[in-house]
């Protein structure tokens, strides 16, 4: 977990499957009970770490917190991936993580995507398997960025899902979705505040030029907003990942059907 520059290419997405079914309050081999960090199928703590065309799953079904990829490491790079379970998907872990997720498809059901990190999330498809939350960023008040959607599809598994696009694990909880095509999953308000109205003065959400049935701003819940078209101009994976060492991963066009 802790090994770094290495790039693990899977020959097909589909059949290139790391699985395992552990999940906060099972028995481990020497007694321990997992919680959420120790619950994941695969860890990657080192850096320069990228994966491509690899499916990580956590099998453990609807039983709480089961963390399918749980990344501590910097300058992480996963090009299309698929990161499947429900509860706790995808577990973005270190403040100082930066994060890409290319191209991926990443599904759940409560806040299956959480955490710290920086994470850039584009052109991916994310699915909602439950009437929930897609994410639960904790960022750093000194953080400028969480969580960044760029030219993602937000669908749910089947029809009359409701479902929100974040609330706050941590006050400062920083996330944007910027060009996204939104299901009628995603509920009018868009935002949660998890019973923490305290959060509303202090979380940052926001969106830009999203479309589709989930995307009208006008029901929004007053404490989040839309960005200026300055703002938005310098949302840029560049931007956001770049950091003290100027990172510039390589990026992949947007799949074929996606209109980005």
């Amino acid at each position: 977990a802790w090994k770094r520059r290495i790039t693990i290419v899977g020959e097909d997405v589909g059949a290139t499957i790391i699985t395992y079914d552990d999940h906060a309050g099972k028995t481990d081999t020497a007694g321990k009970k997992h919680g959420t960090f120790t619950s994941h199928t695969c860890l990657v703590a080192g850096t320069d770490i990228t994966f491509e065309n690899i499916t990580i799953v956590n099998s453990a079904g609807p039983v709480g917190q089961a963390v399918a990829l749980h990344v501590e490491g910097d300058r992480c790079v996963f090009r299309r991936c698929r990161l499947l379970g429900n509860q706790d998907t995808l577990f973005g872990g270190g403040e100082t993580s930066r994060q890409l997720f290319d191209s991926c498809t990443i599904e759940g059901t409560t806040d299956f995507i959480f955490g710290p990190s920086t994470a850039v999330f584009r052109c991916c498809t994310i699915i909602s398997k439950k009437d929930s939350y897609i994410t639960a960023a904790s960022t750093a008040a000194a953080r400028e960025f969480g969580f960044v959607f760029l030219q993602c599809r937000l669908l749910a598994d089947s029809i009359g899902r409701k479902v929100y696009l974040g609330r706050p694990w941590r006050s400062y909880a920083h996330t944007v979705f910027v060009g996204c095509e939104m299901g009628a999953h995603i509920l009018p308000a868009g935002w949660h505040n998890w019973s923490k109205p305290e959060a509303e003065r202090t979380a940052r959400y926001a969106e830009y030029n999203s479309r589709g049935p989930g995307a009208d701003p006008s029901a929004r819940v007053g404490w989040s907003r839309q960005l200026t078209d300055r703002e938005a101009a310098a949302l840029t994976e560049e931007n956001i990942l770049r950091g003290y060492d100027n990172w510039r991963p390589a990026l992949l066009e947007c799949a074929p059907g996606t209109d980005h």
